[in-house]
């Protein structure tokens, strides 16, 4: 597709924004990742793939904090993260979506994104009961921007449906658009694609470019549409039962024999 510029963000490419360093997670006696090193550079785009099982989910999970390392450490613009809980680490601008959609079933779309734009408000207590030009002002502002993070994938004039009521490829915008109600730094997508079709999958990446240049974010995904991913990334990271077997640009890694192994398999001899 061609459609992502780094050099759109000049020197900054040079500096790592997200650092994994040997980061190990063991269940029992199984090491679903297997001490994984990468790092990620401000302004870019990176894909995380491997087979099924390769422990890709797993990664995003310890890279945000919904597990804690069994050794190794994960670095936000050079601080440890070892230790934060997964708000602690938003704070820090790191924000995610998930492979199986979390939203709040049971609230408007407009309240899903208020919800997580929430976390940046100046208000307190006292301002919340006694409606203070402080409070009315924050809540102004978030209103505003909820609308404007909507208009970007077309879901304002469902600003007021159930989030359940959006059909399934709408759902999955709408984790995006309330990732981006966090104020990220970089942004994890975990299959933002699944469950859409060719041509929703083209429109939702091209809307993610658009996103990258405009908010100046830096995109991290697990896809397992190999044309997309090939064909989007700048850098590619591959594990295949945990451990990262190649990384490099799309060229490097569609040449890559232990890559066509691990996808294809290997012929045993006779």
């Amino acid at each position: 597709m061609g459609i992502w510029n780094s050099a759109m963000f000049g020197e900054n490419m040079s500096d790592v924004l997200l650092e994994a360093r040997k980061i190990t997670m063991q269940f029992g006696g199984l090491k679903a990742v297997d001490s994984l090193e990468f790092q990620i550079k401000k302004g870019q785009l990176a894909g995380l793939i491997g087979p099924n099982g390769a422990g890709k989910t797993t990664a995003f999970n310890m890279l945000t904090g919904v597990y804690q390392p069994t050794s190794g450490e994960v670095l936000m613009e050079g601080q440890s993260l070892k230790g934060l809980a997964p708000y602690e680490i938003s704070h820090r601008g790191v924000t995610r979506t998930f492979q199986n959609i979390r939203l709040f079933k049971n609230l408007t779309v407009l309240d899903n994104v208020l919800i997580a734009g929430h976390q940046h408000v100046r208000y307190g207590l006292f301002d919340t009961l006694f409606q203070t030009d402080s409070f009315r002002v924050d809540e102004q502002r978030l209103q505003d921007k909820a609308i404007d993070l909507l208009k970007i994938f077309k879901l304002q004039d469902k600003a007021h449906k159930p989030a359940t009521s959006l059909p399934y490829g709408e759902q999955r915008k709408l984790e995006i658009v309330r990732a981006l109600a966090t104020d990220p730094k970089i942004i994890l997508l975990d299959e933002p694609a699944a469950g859409m079709n060719h041509s929703e999958t083209h429109h939702l990446m091209e809307t993610i470019a658009q996103i990258r240049e405009d908010f100046k974010l830096t995109v991290l995904l697990i896809e397992h549409d190999m044309k997309l991913v090939m064909g989007i990334c700048e850098n590619i990271i591959v594990l295949d039962h945990g451990v990262k077997i190649e990384e490099g640009a799309p060229q490097k890694v569609q040449s890559s024999q232990k890559v066509i192994e691990a996808y294809l398999g290997v012929e045993e001899a006779e």
